[in-house]
This record gives C-alpha cells, sequence and structure tokens, in this order.
C-alpha cells in the first residue's frame, strides 16, 4: 500500500490508460513504480523515458552492468522493492542464482571484473558519501580499465537514476505491502 493514491489500470482513464499502455508495450507489464505516477501520467511518461535512454540507450557499458550498477544502489539504499526488481534483471544476463546471492552479500566476492568492481565501487561511494575522498583516483582507475568518459558519465547518470528511483520508492511506500514475487518478475529486459 503506497501512502499516496495511485489509480490502478481498470480504473484508468484514457490518458493514464495510453501511457500505461506505452509501458507494457515496451516492458512487458505494469510495476508498482508505474503506478505511484498515475496521478501525474506525463511524468510517468518522462520518467519512462530517462530510464529506457538509461538503461536500454546507446552506450558502452553492458544492459547487465547498468543493472548491475542499479543493484549496488538499490542495496546502499536499502531499497528492497529495486534490488528485488533489478537484481531479477541482472540474472536474466546472467543466468547463475548462486552468483547473484554471492553479489548481494558482497559485490567483492561475486566473480566480476576489474572494470565492474570499480564500477560497483563508484556506484557504492557516489550513493553512501557523493563527497568521498579519492574519487578521481577512482575515475582514473575505472578509465585504465579501459571504459571512456562517455561510459563514466552513463554510470554516473545510472547511479544518479537510481539513488533518483529508490527515493520515490521508499518515500511513498511502493512496494511496502506487497511480497509478491510476480511484481518482479515477466519484464522485457532486450
Amino acid at each position: 500500500m503506497t501512502y499516496i493514491k495511485t489509480i490502478p489500470y481498470h480504473d484508468a482513464n484514457e490518458d493514464l490508460k495510453n501511457a500505461y499502455d506505452t509501458i507494457i508495450a515496451s516492458r512487458g507489464k505494469l510495476a508498482a513504480i508505474h503506478e505511484i505516477h498515475s496521478i501525474k501520467p506525463e511524468s510517468l511518461l518522462k520518467h519512462m523515458d530517462l530510464y529506457m535512454e538509461l538503461m536500454y540507450g546507446k552506450s558502452g557499458l553492458s544492459r547487465a552492468q547498468r543493472e548491475l550498477i542499479g543493484v549496488i544502489v538499490s542495496i546502499g539504499n536499502k531499497c528492497i522493492y529495486c534490488v528485488k526488481h533489478h537484481a531479477a534483471a541482472l540474472n536474466h544476463y546472467w543466468k547463475d542464482d548462486n552468483r547473484l546471492g554471492i553479489l548481494l552479500r558482497d559485490f567483492t566476492k561475486a566473480g566480476l571484473t576489474d572494470a565492474e568492481l570499480l564500477l560497483c565501487l563508484l556506484a557504492e561511494q557516489l550513493t553512501l558519501k557523493p563527497f568521498f575522498a579519492g574519487k578521481e583516483e577512482l575515475i582514473k582507475r575505472i578509465k585504465e580499465q579501459g571504459l571512456s568518459d562517455e561510459d563514466i558519465l552513463d554510470a554516473t547518470m545510472v547511479v544518479a537514476y537510481f539513488n533518483f528511483v529508490n527515493r520515490l520508492v521508499l518515500g511513498l511506500g511502493v512496494g511496502s505491502a506487497s511480497n509478491d514475487e510476480d511484481e518482479f518478475t515477466g519484464y522485457k529486459y532486450d
């Protein structure tokens, strides 16, 4: 149960139904995070435009790397709803429940590449301590792993996006009463 009014699909007016249909076409189904915007359908569509650009747009980062960043940010913020959603998305690419479980406990032990470890560290530090010392050195180390300035920008935007979404979820009670595993599966990932 969210802390503000939401409108389910079956009660939506034409504008909201059209927004929901757009999301269903691109994502496969609606999630509770989509419905939190239901009283402002335009913000829902703009939010989804940003999500699709950051998570599916052209990037030197793979889809799995972007989901990995989302999981690490969500763990840092203790946003279980987003952890579950994006861990499922990450495992769509990994197809390894054991590795995913290790990642959720300690990303340093999940068999990540050096570049992925550094991206996780960046995500964690920007989430927990955005003013952390050594940021310039960390970015230099990421570049040494072959990531470009554009890749680093993409990673940082994904970190910022997930911090934004985690705050929507946590601030408005998205998924707070739901343990329905169906909420976290059945989406389009490619």
